[in-house]
């Protein structure tokens, strides 16, 4: 079963949290980080990508930039933008996308239980990000973004969530630049924090990297290393524990992940027509766009033109939780016999395109002569993860968009290596 702790809070003011509060490390380069901290000197980008605060073409996992960002992180503390809670608490976030919300929980996570597998993934790390963030933590003695947890729901811990909600004002309530409300909630009734620490011990199996693997990894780093350093190591210090935001799996949704491709890779618009035909009902819909409306329906858009494309039922096997996904289906029968992309990592010929930006981006970016042909996916089903997951199995590249994300700073925890 799931450990799951509170915390002592590491927390902005009411009057700083909409300036701290930032999108994830990951989402942006350093150009794009270093406009949305402009003329916001509270904006936690200033330690998440704090080589925005040095000169430019710094590189951005050299030892000065995680050095400033430790001191910028120490000028935080200082400054009292950041503040610590004096006991530990839960938290409640919440996000609001489209009128939809979400309420997660804000615990520490267990490094027994990544180790153990009661944690579990659907991706592959690079060591390269793993290292990159094990060396934030390092610097800052911190976990200082949370990582995007999901759990099978528990009625009783939804009933928790609701009721606090309901009766309690939230300590942050905003609604960030790109419309998606952000809002928060310290739990301050022992018995409550209590309750649920036993609900996730006693009812809760597992919970799901949703988004955040590298981070993840780099906190079990930590965690094993301060184990290893501490011949007084108990179990119950802060390194064997790191900060996640654990959503119940059905309040989440996943947006469609799309592809783009450069060429037509020496064929002509009507050879690439007539060989999806092999394993494709291929439809044309005209200039109106086309958005996929089931499992194994894709929408192409080439030459101007939008497409409805159905898997022929031998193109997937429904008993394979891989097998069954539409990304593999998309690989093993159009990218890789018909455009030549086998390695979907590393083959600079396609690019990829969250859902949250449109298909209408995907049709800018074929009209303009950029990429050649266009596929949107209909998007993967949580249920569909947490079977990837709970199989050993793992998610092929670029396959699951979550939305909205996670803002960064409205809490963080402190580590005592």
């Amino acid at each position: 079963m799931a450990i799951v702790k509170p915390f002592k809070g590491l927390r902005p003011p009411t009057e700083f949290a909409k300036e701290v509060a930032s999108l994830p490390y990951d989402v942006m380069n350093s150009e794009k980080a270093a406009e949305m901290a402009n003329g916001k000197p509270r904006a936690l980008l200033h330690i998440t990508r704090a080589e925005i605060d040095l000169p430019q073409g710094t590189d951005i996992h050299s030892d000065v930039v995680y050095e400033k960002a430790r001191k910028n992180f120490q000028m935080f503390i200082e400054n009292e933008w950041l503040v610590q809670d004096d006991e530990p608490h839960f938290y409640i976030y919440a996000q609001t996308m489209e009128g939809r919300t979400q309420y997660g929980i804000v615990a520490n996570a267990s490094v027994e239980d990544y180790f153990n597998g009661i944690i579990k993934k659907h991706e592959l790390t690079r060591p390269d990000k793993e290292l990159d963030r094990t060396h934030i933590i390092r610097y800052t003695n911190a976990n200082v973004e949370p990582v995007f947890f999901a759990y099978r729901p528990v009625a009783e811990i939804d009933e928790i969530i609701e009721k606090w909600v309901t009766e309690h004002a939230a300590d942050y309530d905003f609604v960030a630049e790109d419309g998606f409300g952000h809002h928060f909630w310290t739990i301050t009734d022992a018995e409550k924090n209590k309750r649920i620490e036993e609900l996730f011990a006693t009812k809760v199996p597992y919970t799901y990297v949703a988004d955040g693997h590298h981070r993840t990894a780099a906190a079990a780093i930590i965690g094993k290393e301060g184990k290893e350093k501490n011949p007084n190591h108990t179990g119950n210090e802060e390194y064997n524990f790191f900060m996640a935001v654990h959503f119940p799996a059905d309040q989440l949704k996943i947006i469609d992940y799309n592809r783009v491709i450069k060429d037509l890779n020496g064929h002509s618009k009507e050879e690439i027509l007539e060989m999806l035909k092999e394993s494709f009902d291929v439809e044309e819909i005209g200039e109106n766009t086309y958005t996929p409306e089931k499992l194994h329906n894709f929408s192409m858009y080439l030459d101007g033109k939008w497409y409805s494309l159905t898997a022929h039922s031998d193109t997937y096997d429904d008993n394979d939780p891989i097998g069954v996904l539409d990304v593999t289906i998309l690989s093993n029968k159009v990218l890789t016999p018909l455009f030549g992309i086998e390695d979907l990592r590393r083959d600079k010929r396609i690019d990829f395109v969250g859902g949250i930006r449109g298909l209408g981006e995907l049709k800018r970016r074929v009209d303009s002569g950029e990429m050649a042909v266009a596929f949107a996916l209909y998007p993967v089903t949580m249920e569909q993860l947490m079977t990837i997951a709970d199989t050993g199995n793992i998610m092929p590249p670029k396959t699951t968009w979550f939305e909205p994300k996670l803002r960064s700073g409205l809490v963080i925890h402190k580590l005592d290596l």
